[in-house]
This record gives C-alpha cells, sequence and structure tokens, in this order.
C-alpha cells in the first residue's frame, strides 16, 4: 500500500480532470521542450517519458513543425488493483513555426530515454558569405 505524504495532490488531480487542463485523446496536452542553436543547426528537445517510437508523430508543412504522442494504460492484469495513478495520459502535442531560413527537408530526429530531438540545418542560403566585389580590370588615366 502506497502512503500519500502530501493531502492536497488528490485534491490538485481532480482539479486537473475537472478543468480539463490535463491531457486528454480529445484535448492534447502541451509537452515541455527546449529550443536552442548549435553550430549550423537548431536543436529542439522535447520531453516525453514513457511514450514508445511507434506512438510519436512528426510533420512538416510548410514551416508548420507538428510534433505529436501519444501515452496509454499500460495493460494490467485483471488481478491488479491500482492504488495511485499520477503519470499524465493522452496525447500529447506541440506545433512550432520554423523560420524560412531552416532547412525542413534535412530533418533529424532521434529518441533517447524519453527525449525526443529534433535537429535542424540552417540553410545554405541562410548561412553568411562573402561576396566578391567586381570590377574593371584595367585602370584608366585621365589626361588633360
Amino acid at each position: 500500500m502506497l502512503m500519500r505524504t502530501d493531502p492536497f495532490r488528490e485534491m490538485d488531480r481532480i482539479v486537473q480532470q475537472l478543468s480539463g487542463t490535463s491531457g486528454t485523446w480529445l484535448k492534447p496536452s502541451v509537452m515541455p521542450m527546449d529550443a536552442y542553436r548549435e553550430a549550423d543547426e537548431y536543436v529542439i528537445a522535447f520531453d516525453l517519458p514513457g511514450v514508445s517510437t511507434e506512438a510519436i508523430d512528426i510533420d512538416v508543412e510548410r514551416n508548420m513543425l507538428t510534433v505529436r504522442a501519444e501515452r496509454r494504460p499500460v495493460a494490467k492484469a485483471d488481478s491488479v488493483k491500482l492504488e495511485l495513478s499520477e503519470r499524465p495520459l493522452g496525447v500529447f502535442s506541440r506545433q512550432i513555426v520554423l523560420a524560412d531560413t531552416l532547412d525542413t527537408e534535412r530533418i533529424q530526429a532521434d529518441y533517447d530515454a524519453g527525449v525526443l530531438t529534433l535537429r535542424i540545418p540552417i540553410a545554405e542560403r541562410a548561412k553568411p558569405r562573402k561576396i566578391s566585389i567586381g570590377g574593371e580590370t584595367g585602370r584608366k588615366q585621365i589626361s588633360g
């Protein structure tokens, strides 16, 4: 038997369920993420603990990146009685508008230890480059 040490935790869980702030299959909740630039690519990391790779869907349409994941309840035997359930279940979703300077054709996705990491390279056209100055090859002298 598990003992609860926080008497308000159960009340918070009930308020979340009634207010709809926790994720459900009808109303997805937002998944936490970090985003940063590393050299010539942007990195976005999403927390998705307990989600299998088969339950993660990543789409890019134009510049809109959509990540959707689903955490289902673990199948239990009939003799198992659930004592406490605090891990959120349901659908988690996040949409991010990507800049035109990113190469959406070469996005790489990795999933390790409950973290989905997307690496999005910066497009070649957006990288800094030197512009050479063209002009006349010879000098002309004005005489007068």
